[in-house]
């Protein structure tokens, strides 16, 4: 079968792998940029790090005493280092049809979304975390190949909805999930309902085209679903629907913001005209624990 030939298939996979490079050379660039240095988790447990010093326990030993800090004091002192141990953090980057939309200049929502996963990925890596892309890579990785093959799949992989939906995850995993969450805020609270069940939690990358929030169409405007299911729109003056449809757009963000802090998920709000590096460091710092909803 023709399919089967190698030199078919070999051409297939060089075009599937296309993107790659250029996605994976911004996001090393962007990763450099950020720059935050050691990964620390902001709370005790084993490490180099010094974090805090505690009351000393009947439990803890004589060893774990440390004499330097009791001595200034009447009471026996621990020295806790901060917790840089490796966890399992799962990337997903919504593949569905609307995230191949751009603006003339701008990237398409899904490769802007691959390059701030991307360059994430590469700071959790130099932070010794475990990552794995959701529903595609299999268990967390950790060491350069766990980049490499994390990075590949946010760059060229499907992005299926069902991988948030029926996805394993290792419990008190942390998540990041890309996406424009268009879809009912319903459907996105039901999704990660399922997750919050596993003990799991994390942040939700929202990726925004500038024309979807601003609408700055006029005149005659012809609008197509990217999917093509639906028959287009034709508006002979677009400028008129501009109101109708910003209040529409406001009602459904404020909806995915009140979506998102009722089931304790971090919300980032990004648009593919600022520099992707802002997202990359709001979404690095979510990642600690308690963080508050960024927008």
């Amino acid at each position: 079968m023709t399919g089967h030939n190698p030199t078919t298939l070999r051409r297939a996979a060089e075009r599937a792998a296309a993107p790659l490079p250029a996605l994976l050379a911004e996001a090393e660039r962007v990763a450099a940029s950020v720059a935050l240095g050691t990964h620390g988790r902001r709370r005790p447990g084993h490490g180099e790090t010094f974090w805090e010093y505690r009351r000393h326990r009947t439990e803890d030993g004589a060893q774990a005493v440390d004499w330097r800090r009791s001595a200034r004091g009447q009471h026996l002192f621990v020295r806790e280092t901060e917790w840089e141990a490796a966890n399992a953090v799962y990337l997903w980057r919504d593949g569905s049809p609307g995230m191949g939309v751009a603006s003339a200049g701008l990237p398409l929502k899904k490769d802007r979304a691959a390059v701030c996963l991307m360059a994430l990925a590469s700071l959790l890596y130099r932070g010794g975390e475990r990552i794995a892309a959701l529903g595609e890579t299999g268990r967390p990785r950790s060491g350069r190949t766990g980049l490499e093959v994390t990075a590949r799949a946010l760059a060229t992989g499907p992005g299926q909805a069902q991988a948030v939906e029926t996805g394993d995850v290792a419990r008190h995993a942390r998540l990041v999930l890309a996406s424009d969450f268009l879809d009912p805020p319903e459907t996105w609270a039901a999704r990660l309902a399922r997750l919050n069940a596993s003990g799991a939690g994390g942040v939700l990358l929202r990726i925004i085209d500038p024309s979807e929030e601003d609408f700055p169409f006029a005149g005659r405007t012809r609008f197509a679903e990217p999917a093509g299911k639906a028959h287009p729109l034709l508006l002979g003056r677009a400028e008129d629907a501009r109101d109708a449809y910003r209040q529409v757009w406001a009602e459904h963000s404020a909806a995915i913001t009140l979506m998102a802090r009722k089931v304790g998920w971090t919300l980032v709000t990004h648009r593919t005209d600022r520099p992707a590096g802002n997202a990359v460091l709001a979404l690095y710092q979510a990642m600690a624990p308690g963080a508050m909803e960024r927008s």
